[in-house]
C-alpha cells in the first residue's frame, strides 16, 4: 500500500540512523579525546613552564623557557602525530655522533625505546621529542659549548636578524624530511665538513686498534738502520703519510730509506714541525698521540666550527693562534698566508674578533702599562743600562723628557710614559696593523726575524708578529690608487712615521684551533699551546644543560 514501508525498507532506515547516531558519537569522543589532550597538554607545559615538574618519561625537559612558547603557539596541540617525522628526529639525533657530539645530550635512549615499543604516555613523548629537537637544533646552530663561560674576551656573538624560535620549529616539523633539513643546517664551510670527515676516518683507526707506538731512543735519520724503522713504517701507514704499499722496504724493514723520510716530512708539515725528516724528540712525540686523543682533538675544533665558522665574510685576515699562522682571505679565497708570533703562555694572545682601521708605518713604540710593569721597570732596576740600551726613552706627563737617571725606579707610582723611537730595532719594527680592542692587542712587524723559524712561535706578550708584514700593508692598500709597494718602500726607507687608514676596513678574526683541514684536503694538528682543548672536551662530555643564555625565548635573537 501506498505510504507504507516495508519491513526491509524500515530495517535499513534504523540502520542508517545507528550508523549516523554512532559516526556523530564517534566524531564527539574524538573531539573530547582531543579537548582532554589539549587540557592535559596545557597543564603539563604550564608546570614546565613555572618549574614545578620539567620530568616527562624519566626525562628532564631542558628548554623550559622555548618549549612552553611552541606548544601555546599551536594552542597545545601535539606535534608528533606524524610517525615519519618521529622516525627522521631519531636518525637525526644517531647523525649528531658523526658531528663529535653526544646522542644522548637529545633522549635518544628514551626515544629508541619508543620506537621499539610505543609508551602508553603519549603526550610524554610528544614533549621529549620536542625538547630533543630544541637540543639538537640548538647545537646544531651554535654549538653545545657557551664559550663565554670560559673565555671573558669572547666577542663572537652571532646574531641572527628576525630570529623567531617557534617559527623556526613549526618550519623544522613542516619540512618534507626532518633530518635532511637538520643537516643542511650544520656549517658547510670546508673546514668543517673536513674535520668531520677526519673524524670518521680516526674513529674507524681506533675501532681498528689505532696505531703503534713508535719506541725512544736515538734521533731517527734518513740513511740509517734502525730495528724502530718497521714500527715507525707502520705508524706512519696508519694515518696515510707513508703509503700503504711501502710499509716494507725494498731493501729490508729496517732501512730509513728516502721514501720513508719523505713520509716523516709529511707527517711533519701536518704537525707545525721542522721538515727535516729526522725523528727526533719533537716529531716522536707527536708521532705517539694517541688515537683516542686525536678524535678528542676533533671534536673539540668541531664545537669551534658551530661557533665561527658561519656569517664571515669573504674578505677578512684569519689569525690561528695556535698555528702560528695569518691567513688573508680575498672575496671568499685564500690571497695569500704567513707565519706570526704569539703571546706566550702566561701572556696569552686573546681570542676575539675586530677590524684593521689603520696602519702606521715606522711607528713608534710606547711601551704598554704590563710589559712596562712586569718587565721594563724590573730590568732597568737591575741594570740602569736598560733604557739606553734598547732605545728607550722617558717622558713625564707634560710630554718632557726625561733622563732615566732622575726617575726612582722603586717607587710605587710611576707617573712616566715609556717610548721608543722608529728604527730597525724597534720593538714594533717597520709597520703595526691598528684594530679597536680593549687588550691592546694588535699585528705588527718584528726585529726578532730569526724566531720564526721555531717550531713553536709563543714569544711575544701577546701582540702578533707577521713574518712579512710590509706584504700584508701592500695587500691592505691595495685599493688605494695613492700606495703601492714603491710607495710603501720609500716611506720606510725615509725612517717618516705615516699613519694610513685602511678603506674599507678589514675584519679580522684572531680564532685558535688545534686542528684543521687545509684548502688542499689535508688534515692538520697543533699542539695546544695554551691548554685550552682539556676544558672544551669537558664541556662536550658533560651532561646536557641549558643555560640562560641558551634557552633563548620565543622572539629574540640567539646567541650562544
Amino acid at each position: 500500500m501506498a505510504g507504507r514501508m516495508h519491513r526491509g525498507e524500515r530495517f535499513l532506515l534504523v540502520l542508517a540512523l545507528f550508523t549516523i547516531t554512532e559516526f556523530v558519537s564517534a566524531g564527539a569522543r574524538a573531539r573530547a579525546g582531543e579537548a582532554s589532550d589539549i587540557e592535559a597538554l596545557r597543564a603539563r607545559v604550564e608546570a614546565i613552564r613555572t618549574g614545578v615538574s620539567n620530568v616527562e618519561l624519566g626525562e628532564t625537559i631542558a628548554a623550559t623557557t622555548l618549549l612552553p612558547a611552541f606548544y601555546e603557539s599551536r594552542n597545545f596541540r601535539r606535534a608528533w602525530s606524524d610517525g615519519s617525522r618521529a622516525e627522521a628526529l631519531l636518525r637525526a639525533i644517531r647523525d649528531s655522533e658523526r658531528d663529535g657530539l653526544d646522542p644522548s645530550d637529545y633522549h635518544r635512549d628514551a626515544l629508541e625505546a619508543a620506537a621499539k615499543s610505543k609508551p602508553e604516555d603519549e603526550l610524554g613523548l610528544d614533549l621529549i621529542r620536542t625538547d630533543a629537537l630544541i637540543r639538537l637544533g640548538y647545537h646544531i646552530l651554535f654549538g653545545k659549548v657557551d664559550p663565554a663561560s670560559f673565555d671573558p674576551d669572547w666577542n663572537y656573538e652571532r646574531v641572527i636578524q628576525g630570529f623567531d624560535a617557534v617559527r623556526e620549529l613549526e618550519d623544522l616539523l613542516a619540512a618534507p624530511d626532518l633530518a635532511a633539513r637538520l643537516d643542511s643546517e650544520k656549517p658547510s664551510h670546508p673546514i668543517y665538513v673536513g674535520l668531520r670527515a677526519a673524524l670518521a676516518r680516526y674513529r674507524a683507526l681506533r675501532d681498528a686498534g689505532g696505531w703503534p707506538r713508535v719506541p725512544a731512543g736515538a734521533p731517527l735519520k734518513p740513511g740509517a738502520a734502525d730495528v724502530r724503522v718497521r714500527v715507525l713504517r707502520a705508524r706512519l701507514a696508519a694515518t696515510e703519510d707513508l703509503p700503504s704499499t711501502e710499509v716494507e722496504a725494498p731493501a729490508g724493514s729496517e732501512a730509513y730509506d728516502e721514501s720513508l723520510a719523505a713520509a716523516v716530512r709529511r707527517f711533519q708539515a701536518r704537525h707545525g714541525l721542522n721538515e727535516d725528516g729526522v725523528v727526533g724528540a719533537r716529531t716522536l712525540e707527536e708521532l705517539n698521540v694517541s688515537v683516542a686523543k686525536r678524535i678528542d682533538q676533533l671534536r673539540v675544533n668541531l664545537e669551534r666550527g658551530r661557533w665561527l665558522l658561519r656569517d664571515i665574510g669573504r674578505t677578512f685576515l684569519a689569525v690561528n693562534v695556535a698555528g702560528y699562522r695569518l691567513v688573508y682571505v680575498k672575496d671568499g679565497a685564500i690571497a695569500w698566508e704567513t707565519k706570526v708570533q704569539v703571546g706566550k703562555p702566561y701572556r696569552a694572545t686573546p681570542v676575539f674578533r675586530s677590524e684593521i682601521s689603520y696602519l702606521v708605518l715606522n711607528p713608534t713604540w710606547t711601551v704598554p702599562p704590563g710589559i712596562l710593569r712586569n718587565d721594563i721597570i724590573p730590568e732597568q732596576r737591575r741594570d740602569g743600562g736598560t733604557l739606553e740600551r734598547k732605545g728607550l726613552r722617558v717622558f713625564d706627563r707634560s710630554g718632557q723628557e726625561v733622563s732615566p737617571s732622575a726617575v726612582d725606579w722603586s717607587a710605587r707610582s710611576f707617573p712616566y710614559t715609556v717610548r721608543q723611537d722608529p728604527g730597525p730595532t724597534n720593538a714594533l719594527g717597520r709597520v703595526k696593523f691598528m684594530f679597536p680592542n680593549e687588550h691592546n692587542v694588535y699585528l705588527h712587524d718584528t726585529p726578532s726575524r730569526n724566531l720564526f723559524e721555531s717550531d713553536d712561535r709563543a714569544f711575544s706578550s701577546g701582540c702578533i708578529r707577521v713574518e712579512d708584514p710590509l706584504k700584508l700593508a701592500e695587500l691592505l692598500l691595495a685599493g688605494q690608487s695613492d700606495w703601492n709597494r714603491q710607495t710603501i718602500d720609500r716611506v720606510v726607507a725615509a725612517g717618516e712615521t705615516r699613519t694610513v687608514t685602511i678603506k674599507p676596513r678589514v675584519p679580522v678574526l684572531l680564532t685558535y684551533w688545534t686542528a684543521w683541514v687545509r684548502a688542499s684536503g689535508e688534515l692538520q694538528f697543533r699542539r695546544d699551546i695554551y691548554g685550552r682543548d682539556p676544558e672544551v672536551s669537558a664541556a662536550l662530555n658533560a651532561p646536557f644543560r641549558f643555560t640562560r643564555r641558551q634557552d633563548p625565548p620565543a622572539r629574540r635573537r640567539a646567541s650562544p
